[in-house]
């Protein structure tokens, strides 16, 4: 399967090219568990012009023809949402010094095939490009352990996340808000984040 793929990188603006693709995709992706995403399309604009405004955004997309099968992004966390800066800013680190890990979502049939880690490998070696930067970031949300919701013999991905170097920080927490499935109002979910020193 692999042999058909084909990958397309962006930065800042450029996004802006794929962004029916990411849309779809995120949408689609994140309706499981655990985010339970009810998405938009008015969402997901928001959602963009994040990553649109800063210079140093990058989006690393993975084709199947003409389809978007998966996508990962990064942006410098002081180009970040407030909710997203907040809890770095409140423990006094240096915005400046870290790179946010956005979405890494993958269509199910294309799992399995090593491209979680290219897209770490992706994210990582972009934040290296951009000088100064020590810390990388993502975070997960918080369902709890017995969400009504939790698939029968669900697997976290942490132990991943683990084997990649990323330590979960519970002391770094945000608020974000998304309708859950068949929800037309946004609620609050707590978001925990995950940090890793770059190495050079």
């Amino acid at each position: 399967m692999t042999a058909r793929l084909t990958f397309v990188q962006k930065t800042g603006e450029r996004i802006a090219d794929v962004f029916d693709d990411l849309a779809r995709l995120r949408i689609a992706v994140f309706r499981d568990y655990p985010y339970l995403y009810e998405g938009s399309v008015e969402y997901e604009k928001g959602y963009l012009q994040t990553y649109l405004q800063s210079g140093h955004s990058f989006l690393f997309a993975v084709y199947d023809g003409n389809t978007m099968v998966g996508a990962t992004t990064c942006i410098p966390l002081k180009d970040e949402t407030a909710e997203i800066r907040k809890p770095f800013e409140d423990a006094e680190f240096d915005a400046g010094a870290i790179c946010y890990f956005g979405e890494s979502i993958l269509l199910p049939a294309y799992r399995g095939l090593g491209l979680g880690h290219r897209f770490f490998d992706e994210r990582e070696a972009h934040a290296r490009s951009l000088g100064g930067v020590k810390t990388c970031c993502f975070c997960s949300v918080d369902r709890g352990e017995n969400h009504p919701l939790k698939p029968a013999g669900y697997r976290s991905n942490d132990a991943f996340w683990l084997k990649r170097g990323y330590r979960q920080e519970p002391a770094l927490q945000s608020i974000m808000e998304w309708p859950d499935l068949g929800e037309s109002v946004s609620t609050p979910k707590t978001m925990i984040f995950w940090t890793k020193p770059l190495n050079k």
